[in-house]
């Protein structure tokens, strides 16, 4: 048995107090990670609020983890102790469903979320499967990493589901915690980059990022200054919008791809498809093999979230920061 010392939640909307629990003996195909950084991400607050009527409590959230391997079951191979990986999203799936097998496991049914129905990364320790423990390149910087293991996987993977090209010109809605990555991932992968935002005085930063042009999303002139250009545009917000003003910018046969959990039903009027031979798409996060490629990627070109440290306990502070959206970007927590 190990105690692990933790940050939990007991009620919906409750503060993080200090909170201890037992992890049983370590099972054959999973191991332990000591965490030395977690991200902050707007789940974790979603889930603490129970925004989607799933938590339970008292609730660990965190799963933007990197930390080291201090324990390993018997049946582990790829891992050792020792090593320096991160935990994102999901800490477990079957791997005997056809998703698994077809290198999908993040679209496995009875895959497990790492702070569902479990304790998450605000801790000093973390237990997972080894297949979602993902190896870390050795020349990563740590203190960033952690938001990549779910928000910049979240905006890395329709890059590739939507066929990105380099000579594409792209946009990105809602330059937050998601947007800002994407822009940075786009721009690397040699698109031109298009900001969409409500938030004029971010319209400096936003091009420093590396977005090409900032449309202020309401106005509907500005809007209308690129109907019909762009190849491809990522929604990044969870707030309802007027989804055929972007469609309507988009080139003939476009994507337009959300990760934003918008809440509300999405209007889609059907003919802004079919004239242009126009889709629409979501995703979730990435295959473990995905999140790999990504880390690489991000090593190979220099491309982190830009994010404020807070040491782990002033977590609550962390989560007041988080909540009044003063957060830029990224919020990360130290051990």
């Amino acid at each position: 048995m190990k105690t692990v010392k933790a940050y939990a939640a007991h009620a919906a909307k409750g503060k993080l107090e200090p909170f201890t629990y037992e992890l049983s003996t370590i099972g054959n195909e999973e191991v332990d990670i000591k965490v030395h950084y977690c991200g902050l991400c707007h789940s974790d607050l979603s889930m603490v609020n129970n925004d989607w009527g799933m938590s339970q409590y008292p609730l660990v959230p965190g799963h933007e983890i990197v930390g080291e391997i201090v324990a390993i079951g018997n049946q582990v191979k790829s891992l050792k102790i020792g090593d320096k990986v991160g935990l994102g999203w999901m800490s477990q799936s079957c791997m005997h469903c056809y998703q698994c097998m077809n290198g999908s496991q993040h679209l496995c049914n009875n895959g497990e979320s790492t702070i569902v129905g479990r304790h998450g990364g605000f801790a000093d320790y973390v237990r997972g499967h080894w297949s979602w423990a993902i190896l870390l390149p050795k020349q990563i910087d740590m203190s960033k990493a952690g938001p990549l293991l779910c928000g910049g996987i979240t905006v890395f993977n329709p890059i590739i589901l939507s066929g990105v090209k380099p000579t594409d010109k792209v946009g990105v809605i809602g330059i937050g915690g998601l947007g800002h990555m994407a822009i940075k991932f786009l721009k690397h992968w040699g698109c031109e980059v298009v900001a969409f935002s409500s938030n004029s005085a971010k319209k400096a930063e936003i091009l420093a990022m590396g977005a090409s042009k900032v449309i202020n999303s309401t106005n509907a002139e500005e809007l209308a200054t690129i109907a019909g250009q762009l190849n491809f545009i990522l929604n990044t917000t969870n707030v309802k919008l007027d989804w055929n003003s972007y469609l309507t910018c988009l080139a003939p046969k476009g994507k337009f791809h959300t990760v934003g959990a918008v809440l509300e039903p999405m209007e889609i009027p059907a003919f802004s498809l079919i004239m242009g031979e126009k889709t629409v798409g979501g995703s979730p996060i990435g295959s473990p093999a995905l999140i790999q490629t990504m880390l690489d990627f991000c090593v190979r070109h220099k491309i982190y979230p830009t994010v404020e440290e807070f040491p782990m306990e002033k977590i609550n502070e962390a989560f007041e920061h988080l909540e009044s959206g003063k957060a830029r970007f990224r919020l990360v927590l130290k051990n």
